[in-house]
């Protein structure tokens, strides 16, 4: 069911302290390493949306003790066995359709796995062949299919083409020490050598499993191998979700104001971290300290030319700035996207012309170039982060209706009242429930 909502106009600059939860892409990883690892494990400050739910949800379906304390710490049970003969609903989560078969083929029996009608529509065959490499049985070649799980993973050594998403990369490597003789991953495009999109992912990933204790080797290019052996318990502790401050960040810079995220951290694989280089290069004023991340709005905003390959999920919130800055963009090496929940570079280009803007699609990105925008729909294709590419430009746009809005409960639920407070000329400190 869709949730219409008009995006609220700004009525001045915007002043505030807004506390974003936790990433989606650690809380995932983290309840997955703590499912796999001997001994469980808890995450504090987890991240409770519908992909993080959706991760839940599929780790019980395989057996897995999953506990939620009314503080909000996850706690999960290690397991020295999963159990077959069960479901996995991926909805439109790619951490969940990617890092979850991986795992499933060290069930005891049968794991099928479905999703939202869209999610049927995205690139799965890479993993899925990969894994039949590694000894998997596995039918079908993209949603629904089915884990035909004996138990027990032989593993070894295995080339992908990873150039469409770095999940495929990542999903292997999580599960890739309960593997009999651990998992060698190779990524090589046959067809145009393009590299792997978004590689702070995979550092994030490298990151975590060193952190729980496995041995990952990355020194040689596009190659990564992790040895067998077992997954430490551990306590895990979420960083905020720097992507989804970006709409956050991105009002300072619209109207000209001044918004802070509490708790960014110093250093981080998060990709979300790279918009303080774009702000920055649009004219912001960014700082980063105890106090959090603080951006400082322009009177105007500049446009930009910036190759975001390794920072894509970031282009909804710079496609919705370029369309509102003084001077033409430029967003380059995106082409994947077209893979993600929607065709973002066509739904970002439809959506901009939509309101009057000047949008074009390239081969591999974006160029935008300012005209005056007016009110209208804007679509968000079940895409949490189209939705909230509306919200930024009906900021100074009056009249943007977002036609979906709930779409954001993917990531972060509270995302409409979050919005709201950040506006409220009496709310300077704003703060996720969640």
């Amino acid at each position: 069911m869709t949730t219409a909502w008009r995006a609220p106009t700004a009525t001045g600059p915007v002043h505030a302290t807004v506390t974003v939860p936790g990433s989606k892409s650690i809380t995932n990883r983290a309840l997955l390493l703590a499912a796999l690892s001997t001994g469980g494990g808890s995450l504090a400050g987890a991240l409770r949306s519908r992909d993080t739910d959706l991760m839940i949800a599929a780790l019980r379906s395989l057996g897995v003790r999953v506990t939620i304390a009314d503080d909000g710490v996850v706690r999960v049970d290690g397991s020295a066995g999963l159990r077959g003969s069960s479901e996995v609903d991926c909805g439109l989560a790619g951490t969940v359709m990617r890092f979850v078969p991986p795992a499933a083929v060290l069930a005891d029996g049968p794991v099928r796995f479905d999703g939202d009608p869209y999610a049927r529509e995205r690139p799965m065959r890479t993993v899925l062949d990969a894994l039949r490499t590694l000894g998997a049985q596995i039918t079908g070649d993209a949603l629904p299919f089915t884990v035909h799980a004996t138990g027990s993973m032989r593993g070894g050594e295995v080339t992908v083409d990873a150039s469409a998403s770095s999940q495929f990369v990542s999903g292997l490597l999580l599960s890739g020490a309960r593997y009999d003789d651990g998992v060698t991953v190779r990524h090589h495009d046959v067809r145009d050598g393009k590299p792997v999109p978004s590689m702070p992912h995979i550092e994030m990933t490298v990151r975590m499993l060193r952190e729980a204790g496995v041995a990952v080797n990355d020194s040689d290019v596009n190659t990564w191998r992790v040895e067998p052996g077992p997954i430490a318990s551990r306590v895990w502790t979420i960083e905020p979700d720097l992507s989804n401050a970006t709409p956050f960040l991105a009002a300072a810079a619209v109207t000209g104001g001044s918004v802070t995220v509490p708790g960014w951290p110093a250093d981080t694989t998060q990709a979300g971290d790279g918009i303080r280089h774009i702000l920055t290069r649009m004219g912001c004023q960014v700082t980063v300290s105890g106090h959090g991340c603080t951006v400082d709005g322009p009177t105007a905003l500049s446009g930009v030319d910036v190759d975001m390959h390794d920072v894509g999920e970031l282009t909804p919130t710079v496609a919705a700035l370029a369309a509102l800055a003084e001077s033409p963009s430029r967003l380059r090496g995106i082409a994947h996207l077209r893979g993600h929940e929607t065709d973002r570079l066509a739904a970002l280009a439809t959506e901009i012309n939509g309101l009057g803007g000047a949008a074009e699609e390239t081969e591999d990105g974006l160029v935008i170039t300012p005209a005056p925008l007016r009110a209208g729909v804007w679509h968000a294709y079940a895409d949490h982060r189209m939705a909230t590419a509306g919200a930024i430009v009906g900021l100074a746009v009056a009249g943007v209706e977002v036609d979906d809005i709930g779409t954001t409960s993917k990531t972060m639920p509270d995302f409409p009242l979050l919005w709201n407070e950040m506006l409220s000329p009496t709310t300077s400190s704003v703060e996720s429930a969640g």
